[in-house]
């Protein structure tokens, strides 16, 4: 066996000659423990959100998005979309057509994001699991309906059973004159909604999704569109299948997977990750002073051990790497410790659900806190504490050779 590593784990759980010595490496070991729990518990609740906001936001945005480098449309005919769905992964393409437009309802009214969706839209997305009223249902023969965000059918107040006021759709001409008259510079269609979806708030305030043909008529952009929407087979290469689509289509697209159509949403979050990583080390490595002071106050106490030592001819590095195992054992035993425990409470949380978001009558989309444990959060956080316990234990083993026991010194 190693012979200092011996030496300091009988230095461990041997007794002390003070009492306070032995109280204060529990407390530097529990304070550790805790440091390195919270770190845990924090950092899975943070995947949780993470995992949560991407599973809502891929109901809506598509695999992949194409959309012109210049200008708002495209004409559909002059893409090679046949090619497209000849790529290995490619399993949906929606044609899409947006539009900032006016919706009426009774007496009511908003301004709303209107989305002219194809039929293979229904297949590939998955707004369909977060329809909260109603049908997800587009068209049915030569009837249109529309799909509305939650915040958008509270804004009118509109209701589904209500057959007799339907939603109107106002959008500016494209080649409109006010001097024609207010009401020649809008065209106008009527449609009954079909359902409210719930996905988020940005979204719900201001989304409605509409049949292609519905608002290709309205807005008489024959075949003009402003986005394709690529839904991939599951499993499939998506770098390697972006790769392929920017090739096919060259520099008068832009394609985005979906981080990169929410690539300020995934940069705060991971900055926020990081931020509050950050904090937590800072804490963790303030509760290692103790493993400082429990260190030094047993180099103190076992004056006479190292005097011995020294007198059989150990060298000082010897000595210091005692210490030095003495303190490292008490940030790894800690950290061993948080780990366990920070696994156990995720686990009862994911299980359980025991802490909830809110009221149990609030309108959140999860009842609980959603928590996601990750094997590199574990090696992460191990690390970090390793190197800060590390770090604390070398402070006061570095400075051995300035105690004098008797007339020896250390040096």
């Amino acid at each position: 066996m190693n012979f200092p590593f011996y030496i300091a784990r009988r230095y461990l759980i041997s007794k002390k000659s003070h009492n306070i010595i032995h109280i204060i490496s529990i407390i530097s070991i529990v304070g550790v423990a805790i440091g390195t729990m919270a770190l845990i518990i924090v950092l899975s609740v943070f995947n949780g959100f993470e995992n949560l906001v991407l599973s809502l936001f891929s109901s809506f945005n598509p695999d992949i998005q194409i959309t012109a480098s210049h200008g708002k449309t495209f004409d559909v005919l002059n893409t090679p979309v046949d090619q497209l769905k000849k790529i290995p992964g490619v399993r949906y393409i929606t044609q899409v057509i947006e539009e900032d437009a006016l919706i009426k309802y009774k007496e009511k009214q908003a301004i709303v994001r209107i989305k002219g969706v194809s039929e293979s839209y229904l297949k590939m997305s998955g707004v369909d699991s977060m329809m909260v009223e109603g049908t997800f249902l587009l068209q049915e023969e030569d009837k249109n309906y529309a799909l509305l965000g939650y915040g958008v059918a509270a804004t009118l107040g509109a209701n589904l059973k209500d057959y007799l006021n339907p939603l109107v759709v106002y959008v500016p001409r494209r080649e409109a004159s006010l001097s024609g008259g207010l009401e020649n510079a809008f065209n106008s269609e009527v449609i009954f909604p079909s359902g409210y979806f719930a996905i988020q708030q940005d979204y719900d305030v201001k989304y409605v999704i509409l049949p292609l043909r519905f608002v290709q008529q309205l807005l008489s952009y024959g075949n003009q569109r402003t986005a394709l929407e690529i839904g991939l087979s599951p499993g499939s290469d998506h770098e390697n299948i972006q790769r392929q689509i920017e090739s096919l289509l060259g520099k008068q697209f832009v394609i985005k997977n979906r981080f990169q159509q929410q690539e300020i949403l995934y940069k705060i979050m991971k900055s926020e990750k990081l931020y509050i990583f950050l904090i937590l080390s800072f804490i963790l490595f303030m509760a290692t002073f103790n493993v400082i002071g429990s260190l030094s106050m047993l180099i103190l106490d076992k004056k006479k051990d190292i005097a011995i030592l020294r007198s059989m001819g150990a060298p000082s590095s010897l000595i210091q790497r005692i210490f030095l195992f003495e303190g490292t054992m008490i940030s790894l035993i800690g950290a061993i410790l948080g780990l366990v425990l920070g696994a156990i409470i995720c686990w009862v949380q994911i299980r359980y659900g025991l802490i909830h978001l809110g009221t149990p009558d609030s309108s959140f989309v999860v009842s609980a806190y959603p928590v996601q444990m990750r094997i590199s959060d574990f090696f992460l956080v191990f690390t970090t504490v390793f190197v800060i316990g590390f770090v604390a234990a070398w402070y006061p083993v570095h400075n051995i050779r300035k105690i004098h026991v008797g007339q020896i010194k250390l040096e």
